[in-house]
């Protein structure tokens, strides 16, 4: 398959997890906007970096991905339906009482790796899987993905520090970078910038990509690590509630639970929705 193709297969699949994550809103409310923002990123993830398919979830040598900005599992849920970790018919279960698919990500799913919701704490886990994978011998890559406003967590910064000193190579770190925190401006709440020069301080190798396209995301993830013996750090720019216009016109509407005209509204707007 030549790379247009590929990249019209990715829009195609990411087109349809975000028509999933609408339908699910209307069974209880989800952070939209917010899951929306990463869905290209965990479409890439999903469908051409990680080394994980329904075949090898308990494999030793699978590559790990470990969610941990948790209010977003809807997206996650949906990729796992995308890519035939879970059924497609399971999604209709979310927030429903006879099943695991919930606000916050459960081991008790096929394909989630660990628990998470209290935001700062996954990369400790994710740095003591790639610390045990470095031990085995192993070649496993370990991806955590992160909210830009989780940065504001000390414990963040810690866990760099550790996984830099340890020379962890096989750890990279995405932060999906919509620049918004609940309804608020993460600059206007505590500035983050200047993020690539934090990192690189911090004993990171850096790249900066267009999270909301393929093309970018292939070029800045193709050749991981970006430093030997450094954790990687992939700074993705998205728009939050990208592919919803009027979503992304609209900070308020970064948590809600739809009604059908509302999901039908959307529906309609996503397929009409052209990637810049």
């Amino acid at each position: 398959m030549d790379k247009i193709n590929i990249v019209k297969s990715l829009q195609d699949s990411a087109t349809n997890i975000r028509r999933n994550l609408i339908k699910m809103s209307l069974q209880g409310g989800t952070f939209l906007a917010s899951s929306l923002s990463c869905v290209d990123i965990l479409t890439y993830l999903y469908k051409k970096f990680l080394k994980i398919n329904v075949h090898t979830l308990n494999s030793l040598e699978r590559d790990y991905f470990l969610l941990s900005k948790g209010h977003v599992a809807p997206a996650l849920y949906a990729t796992l339906a995308e890519v035939g970790i879970i059924l497609a018919e399971r999604l209709n279960n979310y927030l429903k009482p006879n099943d695991y698919l919930y606000w916050h990500p459960n081991p008790n799913i096929q394909g989630i790796e660990f628990h998470s919701g209290s935001l700062g704490h996954l990369l400790s886990i994710g740095i003591g899987i790639a610390i045990d994978c470095k031990l085995r011998n192993h070649n496993n890559k370990v991806v955590v993905m992160m909210g830009d406003g989780e940065l504001n967590e000390g414990s963040v910064w810690e866990a760099i520090l550790v996984a830099s000193s340890k020379e962890l190579d096989n750890i990279v770190i995405i932060i999906d970078r919509n620049k918004y925190q609940a309804s608020s401006s993460t600059e206007e709440l505590i500035k983050l910038e200047p993020l690539v020069d934090k990192f690189k301080s911090f004993g990171c190798g850096v790249r900066v990509a267009n999270g909301n396209d393929f093309v970018s995301l292939d070029k800045a993830m193709s050749r991981i690590p970006i430093l030997r013996k450094k954790p990687s750090v992939i700074i993705c720019e998205t728009k939050r509630a990208y592919g919803i216009p009027s979503l992304m016109k609209n900070p308020q509407m970064w948590f809600k639970k739809l009604n059908e005209n509302e999901a039908n509204a959307l529906i309609q707007e996503l397929q009409s929705f052209t990637p810049e």
